[in-house]
């Protein structure tokens, strides 16, 4: 059950067999049911999830009633509300499952007693989270500066499995597309 997360965190830190011990002790296991929600809009998100098994999705609603993907995570991710889990404060998204998922959870207590009895983790998150702003300042230029096909073609070579996992008009969304759009996007790369 451990095996994928130690094999994580182990590409960021070096960490000895108590402190990877306290780690697995203080994570918690989850069986979640797809379409499942995780986190919804106006709760305090109380979790940072690491994906074991499964495909989730992040969006918000707009001023339009429109669901907007933020991101999906699948296995061998983190999933959160970062805003929300560190000010406990309350979120403006939902997480959801888009597949039956199994998750290792920290929830804001069990974080603060790893990173306080197991400094190392600290450098973990850290880097994770610089990992994260990076790919996400990529998006802010991918959605202003490149074309709707380069925005597919990139969205198929960062997350080659996604498709064949959610549904299409999910990735339009992430996209920034209609349906529609999206398919007519698809029907240019055919053609060429």
């Amino acid at each position: 059950m451990f095996e994928a997360i130690n094999n994580y965190a182990a590409r960021y830190i070096s960490s000895s067999k108590e402190e990877i011990s306290l780690f697995n002790r203080l994570l918690q296991y989850k069986k979640v049911p797809k379409k499942t929600f995780l986190l919804q809009e106006g709760e305090i998100c109380r979790f940072e999830a690491y994906i074991n098994a499964g495909c989730i999705r992040n969006y918000y609603i707009n001023e339009s009633g429109t669901e907007v993907t933020l991101q999906f995570a699948i296995e061998d991710w983190w999933v959160s509300d970062i805003a929300s889990f560190h000010e406990q404060k309350p979120s403006r998204m939902f997480i959801e499952t888009l597949e039956d998922c199994e998750i290792l959870v920290l929830t804001p207590d069990s974080k603060e007693i790893l990173l306080k009895e197991a400094p190392c983790f600290e450098r973990m998150f850290r880097l994770m989270v610089q990992r994260n702003l990076s790919r996400l300042q990529e998006r802010l230029f991918q959605t202003i500066a490149t074309t709707a096909v380069e925005k597919y073609l990139d969205f198929l070579e960062r997350y080659p499995t996604i498709p064949q996992r959610v549904a299409q008009h999910y990735i339009a969304s992430y996209l920034g597309f209609s349906p529609e759009f999206l398919s007519k996007v698809r029907t240019r790369l055919v053609r060429k």
